[in-house]
């Protein structure tokens, strides 16, 4: 019995004196969360009043709500009454372990930071990186999300993006296109080549300097094939793409150029 009495005067002994750190800590612990969240929002709305770069903001914003949230749980700790060389300490050690288990992750926010820092790419660039093509949505601390043509998200760590082979195909305002078409070896090559130019030549976004080149790019087994190289804006690259394809297999047909399809000789000896 008199063990039973002891723990409960223990008990309420630790409750007078911490209790009411613990509760005061508790509120500071939820206002300061609000009052972080404020933050954010009025950071967030600073940068894109500055027209702060598109891709800087979510990492700026992601950076400094993390670092904000870490001071106000240190603070709260401090309250409650942890000895904060103490917890200092428990801390470098929790952070070399922890350092330690999450070396990948650390390798994916100073690739976020590379990124920023040299910037290959930006928001709405489209990009070839780690096996995907897409729109670059958005650049976070640890990963790069990328928007395929057929509206899938993806997620890419910044560790590989930032290390690997990357093509970034809006970084030139110009880009060439090659369209190869083959044409029968009994069809006539300067006609096909005043045809090839002349859909290549009105086409408005198509430009007219460099002037659109036709010439014959290989003799192959079937056909002969011409290379028609033209020059456009990098935003018009699919639609002059589509155009050539299009318009180059109606103006054959209308002027009676074949593009044949592969085929094969053979000749049969009767002995």
């Amino acid at each position: 019995m008199e063990d039973l009495n002891g723990k409960i005067e223990l008990l309420q002994s630790y409750v007078i004196n911490y209790g009411g750190k613990v509760l005061m800590a508790i509120i500071v612990l939820v206002i300061g969360l609000w009052i972080v969240k404020r933050i954010s929002k009025g950071i967030k709305k600073v940068l894109g009043m500055r027209h702060v770069d598109p891709t800087l903001q979510p990492f700026l914003l992601s950076l400094i709500t993390i670092t904000l949230k870490t001071l106000l749980v240190i603070s709260v700790i401090g309250m409650v009454g942890v000895p904060m060389t103490s917890f200092i300490a428990i801390l470098g050690a929790a952070g070399l372990a922890i350092g330690m288990a999450l070396s990948g992750t650390l390798q994916n926010f100073a690739g976020g930071v590379i990124l920023l820092i040299f910037k290959p790419f930006k928001v709405g660039d489209v990009i070839e990186a780690q096996g995907y093509i897409g729109v670059v949505k958005e650049i976070q601390i640890f990963v790069t999300l990328l928007t395929t043509a057929d509206n899938k998200l993806i997620f890419i760590p910044n560790g590989g993006l930032s290390t690997g082979s990357l093509t970034n195909y809006s970084a030139q305002e110009k880009r060439r296109i090659d369209i190869i078409v083959g044409i029968d070896y009994n069809d006539d090559i300067d006609k096909a080549r005043e045809i090839c130019l002349a859909v290549a030549n009105r086409n408005e976004i198509i430009d007219k300097d460099p002037a659109p080149f036709v010439g014959v790019s290989s003799l192959a087994d079937s056909s002969v094939n011409i290379l028609v190289r033209v020059w456009c804006d990098t935003v018009a690259y699919w639609d002059v793409t589509f155009y050539l394809n299009e318009e180059l297999k109606k103006a054959f047909d209308k002027q009676g150029i074949t593009i044949p399809f592969p085929q094969q000789t053979v000749h049969i000896v009767n002995n």
